[in-house]
């Protein structure tokens, strides 16, 4: 085990959150950070502890991390945590994860892959390989825990709540602009289909700001945290969620164009669009960015069985 000082890293679970300590690591394991995959690894202290205190992980949580990296955060986790599940991307962090999380190590089920095609059964195999749901139901994460790589965090966020019904709160690093589109609110310029999608399944329960200073190496965005908790009642079946975000996607795919223009162009009959409208008070040369989540969904009932 890589020692900082003269303690294993075992006798802090938060001990990778320093500058000294990252580089150590790196070091012996014959390491540099891989920009191409956005590996900027935290070092803020504080920044790590707030994550724990927001995201409310508990001896009864099964977490989900995406891009555990070296650790910082996986050892944490394990720290307080029933079991991790980590999908990480590097293969050469296996080796670095077996050494800083070797003291959690039988509540670790570590994929190496591509997160967004390893999908609920593969983490339930994982999780099935360390002890969780052998023989029984799968076993799937409670909370989703992770400073994400950027280039895909708002898709994993979106397909956590949406494919996994098990996800009941979410605290994850993600760039400033997608945080924006998060906690997004109706007429403004970030708000779009996305912030709809995801509003129909979680609301942002809190949101705080990370400097680049906090990373080794710097990125070059900044980066915020933010914590969503599933809504309550999100009891979107599948089928409805598809007829749901067709219909968004369409409104919002010209967005300089008035909601009836965007969806006749998408497929669904103007007419149809302009009565759905009326019914609902809302005046025809409305625009997709003016309706709520809510009202997407009572459209998008009113439109069933049209469009593409």
């Amino acid at each position: 085990m890589v020692r900082i000082g003269s303690d294993p890293m075992s006798e802090d679970p938060l001990a990778l959150a320093a500058p000294g300590a990252t580089r150590l690591v790196l070091e012996a394991h014959g390491l540099e950070p891989k920009r191409r995959l956005g590996q900027n690894f935290l070092v803020g202290r504080w920044v790590l502890e707030r994550i724990l205190e927001r995201s409310e992980v508990g001896p009864e949580d099964v977490v989900l991390e995406v891009g555990p990296g070296i650790g910082t955060l996986t050892r944490a986790l394990l720290s307080r945590a029933r079991a991790v599940v980590a999908v990480e991307a590097d293969p050469s962090m296996e080796a670095v994860l077996a050494d800083t999380c070797a003291f959690g190590k039988d509540r670790l089920a570590l994929v190496i892959g591509d997160a967004a095609r390893t999908g609920p059964a593969g983490l339930s195999r994982a999780l099935e390989a360390i002890g969780l749901g052998d023989g029984g139901a799968p076993t799937l994460p409670s909370k989703l825990v992770a400073n994400l790589p950027y280039g895909v965090a708002a898709t994993i966020v979106l397909d956590a709540f949406g494919a996994m019904p098990s996800i009941e709160r979410a605290t994850v690093m993600v760039q400033r602009e997608v945080a924006d589109r998060i906690g997004a609110v109706p007429g403004t310029k970030a708000y779009g289909a996305y912030t709809v999608k995801l509003a129909l399944r979680a609301r942002l329960a809190n949101r705080f700001e990370v400097s680049r200073r906090e990373f080794l190496p710097r990125p070059h965005v900044d980066s915020t945290v933010v914590t969503l908790a599933r809504r309550e009642g999100d009891a979107l079946g599948e089928a409805r969620a598809r007829e749901v975000s067709a219909v968004v996607d369409a409104a919002f795919a010209q967005r300089r164009k008035t909601l009836a223009n965007s969806l006749s162009r998408a497929g669904y009959d103007r007419q149809a669009v302009e009565a759905a409208l009326e019914a609902m008070g809302l005046d025809a040369m409305v625009r997709a960015e003016r309706l709520s989540p809510e009202t997407f969904v009572e459209l998008a009932e009113r439109l069933k069985g049209m469009g593409t």
